[in-house]
């Protein structure tokens, strides 16, 4: 079995890959924006988040996945602030907004922790791509007190391959969406019209360095990539050809969540094609699209 955060903790590798990440943030190119703004200094980005990480909530959580849940439910840490700009989203409090609390990297190191002595099943870092620097050194602290579950990266799918190269064998489990298919409609709903090839970028890498989903004999996953791809009205996340692109150049035994809980939040109201929720007969053409393309492996 190839070496985990807990192992790169123990040679020094994991430190001095946090070294160089909390280094970069004085130029941030923490995800593809690539801001290059002073975050030691005061300065912010598209992101807006700070030089320390900002944490909204943490606790179990059994809403997510099954293979995520099992009987201790999955361990979520939802960090604010989010290097996407969505006008649906319907945590807009947290990634918006910002609600939450700055902590140091000894005091996330505990929060990580306390996840464990909760008994869940994985630590579920939420929104974690802006703070992957600070979340690198956590680790470090917190693998030297115990630290040594599953790591789930529940992301956005905005990545910066840069920083996924410093969390190759930290990452267990990739949790990524796929939002978009489609530039023009990443930039007006999410404010980022490379969307498409930057996620497809990373999720080619995520698949490289995790393979397909592996569980364990209880059906819980213990390492690699389960995607979610959230279904939008008048399908506007060009679902056939995400899912072509997940069957072809990742694997066609990629796990996926194909979800059908978009209703209208936040900014939503500004856009007249989503200002209504999913109906039934598009979600089923959603999911006949995923089969299709020739996936199996469906989160329900």
């Amino acid at each position: 079995m190839s070496l985990r955060y807990p192992d790169l903790a123990a040679t020094g590798e994991l430190g001095r890959r946090a070294a160089e990440a909390l280094a970069g943030l004085a130029a941030c190119r923490a995800c593809p924006h690539e801001c290059t703004v002073d975050r030691t200094a005061g300065e912010r980005g598209v992101c807006r988040a700070g030089e320390l990480a900002r944490v909204s909530s943490a606790g179990p959580h059994f809403g997510e996945e099954p293979p995520l849940v099992g009987r201790g439910g999955s361990g979520t840490v939802f960090f604010a602030w989010c290097n996407l700009h969505c006008v649906f989203c319907q945590n807009y409090d947290i990634s918006q907004l910002g609600h939450g609390e700055d902590v140091t990297a000894s005091e996330l190191a505990e929060v990580f922790l306390g996840v464990q002595r909760s008994g869940c099943e994985n630590l579920n870092l939420v929104s974690p791509t802006h703070f992957a620097p600070q979340i690198l050194a956590a680790l470090d602290i917190a693998a030297s007190r115990g630290l040594d579950m599953p790591l789930v990266w529940n992301t956005g799918g905005y990545e910066s391959l840069a920083m996924l190269a410093l969390l190759d064998g930290v990452v267990d489990v990739y949790m990524p969406d796929l939002k978009y298919a489609d530039a023009p409609t990443a930039a007006r709903l999410s404010g980022a019209a490379d969307y498409p090839e930057r996620a497809f970028a990373a999720l080619r890498e995520m698949h490289r360095q995790v393979g397909d989903l592996a569980l364990d004999e209880h059906g819980i996953a213990r390492r690699g990539l389960l995607v979610r791809h959230l279904v939008l009205p008048g399908g506007l996340a060009g679902t056939p050809a995400v899912m072509t692109f997940l069957a072809e150049e990742i694997s066609r035994d990629t796990y996926v969540n194909v979800m059908d809980q978009y209703r209208p939040c936040h900014r939503a109201d500004e856009h007249s094609e989503i200002t209504r929720r999913v109906t039934a007969e598009e979600y089923a053409d959603a999911v006949a699209a995923a089969r299709a393309a020739g996936l199996h492996r469906f989160a329900r």
